[in-house]
């Protein structure tokens, strides 16, 4: 998990938080620890953790004496995830590479990824590994993002930095939306996973800043390095340029356009 998909650092980690969360993440991250919390774990552990949005619901929503574990490969990450609890809020934080999870066998009741699947480079190796740490009985619950076609926001932001690079594309915005269901049902099946459940989650969300959303979209993942590495292109334009696109799909602010997810639930056989 060490290629450019991974390296949320720098002033990613804020931008990300900022202009991306409230408008992508908040919403499934509510609905995610509303699912966990209703099975009633002992220990939890999250992966690709990121800046906190799905940890600080899970801590919200379960009990004080929950064991909370969020993990995250890029400590910048969790630096602003941490900033979102006070003391003795119970929740450790720790670097962690989720193809390598530093923890024992059987040491989780549940272990939950938000869009985080889609980025591991070895994703088999990635259910070993929650599958390994998992008690018997115990359940992964991951999402992940649509196509493009049911989340244009993902496509315009593809679209209008790859015409700034015509020969050399940037690839980023494609990832996450490009890991579909048949694979992942047959790599959980594969690993040993049960109980495959699947829920198509479609929401209509407003956009009252477009203006922040393009540059949380582009300053707040790996596309503005991608963009800065080929060069030549002021990052301000591109910003620009997908409000200008944004405005045109989605209306004027506030906007509003269609997400989609789908959330998986599996289980470890006991």
């Amino acid at each position: 998990m060490k290629d450019d998909a991974a390296r949320f650092v720098g002033d990613i980690p804020k931008h990300y938080d900022q202009g991306m969360g409230p408008i992508i993440f908040v919403d499934y991250a509510a609905e995610m620890a509303e699912r966990v919390a209703a099975l009633g774990p002992a220990r939890v552990l999250e992966t690709a953790a990121g800046t906190g949005i799905v940890t600080r619901r899970l801590r919200d929503l379960l009990p004080p004496g929950t064991h909370l574990t969020a993990t995250d490969l890029n400590p910048p990450m969790l630096d602003v995830a941490r900033a979102k609890f006070r003391a003795g809020e119970q929740v450790e934080f720790r670097p962690a590479d989720a193809m390598a999870l530093p923890f024992a066998d059987d040491s989780f009741d549940v272990v939950v990824c938000q869009f985080g699947v889609m980025f591991f480079p070895d994703k088999e190796q990635a259910y070993r590994e929650v599958y390994r740490v998992l008690a018997p009985g115990g359940h992964y619950l991951f999402s992940i993002w649509d196509s493009h076609r049911y989340n244009p926001f993902g496509r315009i932001v593809h679209e209008v930095v790859g015409s700034y690079f015509p020969s050399d594309p940037p690839q980023f915005m494609s990832v996450p939306f490009s890991y579909q269901f048949d694979a992942i049902k047959g790599s959980v099946i594969e690993t040993g996973f049960i109980d495959v459940n699947a829920a198509v989650i479609r929401l209509a969300k407003e956009i009252p800043d477009a203006a922040n959303f393009a540059r949380g979209m582009v300053y707040g993942s790996p596309v503005i390095d991608q963009v800065r590495v080929r060069g030549g292109v002021d990052a301000e334009q591109i910003v620009d340029a997908l409000v200008r696109e944004f405005h045109r799909e989605f209306g004027n602010d506030p906007g509003q356009t269609p997400l989609q997810a789908i959330m998986f639930s599996v289980k470890k056989p006991l």
